[in-house]
């Protein structure tokens, strides 16, 4: 889904004081952070309470795991040396679960799945933009599918393509189109959603927890997705929670828990009402 960390960003962590191990068990204290900026995954809404799918998720895994639990919301610039210095100690804010970060934290199972989708003015001639596949998985590649990535390439030679600054979605055009689109970055995918209405770019991508329920409303009238769903790779495995590497008794506990929600049907419910689709991981 969401966002990677700069390699500069990436490297300043290790100058970040590091927190001293917990021991987590029942009953334990633990702090959860969230960003409270990235509709419908965590938002603030018009009273400043913080509300989303991750809201609801984090109390549903805290009673599971009985803990304590209090959520805190943090700027996404700078969470994971926050999580390292102790200010916190897991991260719930649309996290994708991607190797680099794997570098420096680590990560409870997935609980959500969230493919990247490309986004087009439905008056744009892109809408017969086509991989020929509806799923392309970047985590090994094969010969079809490296044919409908070229094919959607030469579609989009000469185009310019917008993406909210640092995100999966930004890795993902850069290292796979970078040198055939022009990439638009944004602070916000608000301002990239204007400046597609306002045809000042050609297509944007984000993810598909994103575009659905953006698209179930007056947005739709003017915009369609185009193209495969895309996963793996750049776009990471999945959102998962964020965790120091010397608390994995922490992340096994918000594995555990996560694992009984996927059982129960709680996260497909979830998932569902926030995005409009089961989100569920399915492994």
């Amino acid at each position: 889904m969401k966002r990677f960390l700069t390699a500069l960003a990436l490297a300043s962590i290790a100058f970040s004081g590091a927190a001293v191990a917990k021991d987590f068990k029942a009953g334990s204290k633990v702090r959860i952070a969230t960003e409270g900026a990235y509709a419908p995954w965590n938002f603030t809404d018009s009273s400043g309470k913080l509300d989303g799918y991750e809201v609801d998720l984090y109390a549903d895994l805290c009673e599971r795991m009985d803990v304590q639990c209090d959520l805190v919301q943090a700027a996404w610039e700078g969470i994971i040396p926050a999580l390292q210095a102790g200010k916190f100690d897991a991260i719930m804010a649309g996290m994708s679960i991607t190797d680099k970060r794997k570098e420096v934290i680590t990560f409870s199972r997935s609980y959500m799945g969230s493919p990247a989708s490309f986004v087009v003015a439905k008056s744009s001639p892109l809408t017969s933009l086509s991989a020929g596949m509806d799923t392309i998985s970047l985590a090994d590649v094969d010969a079809k599918e490296k044919a409908g990535l070229d094919a959607m390439k030469a579609a989009l030679k000469g185009k310019t393509v917008g993406v909210q600054i640092s995100t999966t979605h930004e890795n993902f055009l850069n290292e796979y189109m970078g040198d055939t689109v022009t990439v638009k970055t944004y602070d916000t995918q608000e301002n990239l959603d204007l400046d597609l209405t306002a045809g000042r770019i050609d297509a944007a991508l984000a993810s598909l927890s994103y575009w659905v329920p953006l698209l179930a409303g007056e947005k739709g009238e003017t915009m369609a997705m185009v193209g495969p769903k895309m996963d793996g790779g750049p776009f990471g495995n999945g959102v998962g929670a964020g965790i120091r590497k010397d608390d994995q008794e922490l992340a096994d506990m918000f594995t555990k828990a996560i694992d009984a929600a996927i059982a129960d049907g709680t996260i497909s419910k979830l998932s569902t009402k926030w995005f409009g689709f089961d989100g569920a991981p399915k492994d």
